[in-house]
């Protein structure tokens, strides 16, 4: 019988992960990500417990535990009591938790309707490729939604993902998802969204939107320009979203009992 193969040393741990001057819990954090990114894990699978993390790497559990503690806390995996720790999965309550910012003018959250009113194959003009970090020209999915609450349209989302991340996406794929957005790309091609950044303006509607949403040719609208990260600051998608804000505002609470 071929003998089993020890787990790495300490030594080699921080050999492979790099001297440099991070901690060994934020060493062992990024390659639990690296793992994560690389599709190895998905969602519903349990990840290898503490203990089998802390054999693999030649490290103490709490260095382990340490690393999974911060992973949880910035909600990238779960615990389930009894069952072990996931992938964090996609769901509208997430959503509305983590990535959804838009809000009633009195507080309270709605998950809205959405109809797909485009999905087109182009290539990647130079500002979208410069979000996706891919090179422009580079072949890109164009999807052009209108979101309703209350019975009203209220935003229009054009959502642009990169092509090689989503190979053989169709409309009919995406119309279908029984899931969000983030959840149909971590569902289907494994990549997780863990970060977004957004970057709010003030614009007067333009023909086309002030047509889907109703309103005045240049009635003020809130536009946010979003890049999605998954995994070492990845981008995976860029959006522009226009708000029609006579009922409804982005809100976005950071900290405090109200926080996700």
């Amino acid at each position: 019988k071929i003998p089993p193969a020890k787990p790495p040393t300490r030594r080699k741990v921080m050999a492979d992960l790099g001297s440099g001057s991070l901690p060994l819990y934020k060493k062992i954090k990024l390659e639990i990500t690296r793992t994560l990114s690389s599709g190895e894990v998905e969602p519903g699978v349990a990840l290898p417990t503490e203990e089998q993390l802390s054999a693999r790497y030649g490290i103490s559990v709490g260095t382990v535990r340490r690393a999974m503690s911060e992973l949880v806390a910035e909600k990238i995996l779960v615990r389930q009591q009894g069952r072990g720790t996931f992938l964090m999965p996609f769901s509208p309550e997430r959503m509305l938790n983590s990535f959804w910012h838009i809000v009633r003018k009195d507080g309270s959250r709605e998950v809205p309707i959405v109809q797909t009113l485009r999905f087109e194959h182009i290539p990647a003009d130079a500002p979208t490729a410069q979000r996706l970090a891919i090179r422009p020209g580079d072949a890109i999915y164009r999807i052009v939604n209108l979101m309703l609450m209350g019975g009203n349209p209220v935003l229009v989302d054009d959502v642009r993902i990169s092509q090689s991340l989503f190979p053989g996406l169709t409309k009919a794929q995406f119309v279908a998802r029984d899931t969000t957005i983030y959840g149909l790309y971590q569902n289907r091609f494994r990549i997780s969204v863990v970060r977004t950044v957004d970057q709010l303006s003030a614009v007067p509607a333009d023909l086309d939107t002030a047509k889907m949403l109703g309103v005045a040719l240049a009635t003020p609208l809130l536009e946010i320009m979003r890049v999605a990260c998954t995994f070492n600051e990845q981008p995976v998608e860029c959006r522009r979203s226009l708000l029609y804000t006579e009922k409804y505002e982005f809100r976005d609470i950071t900290g405090g009992p109200s926080s996700p």
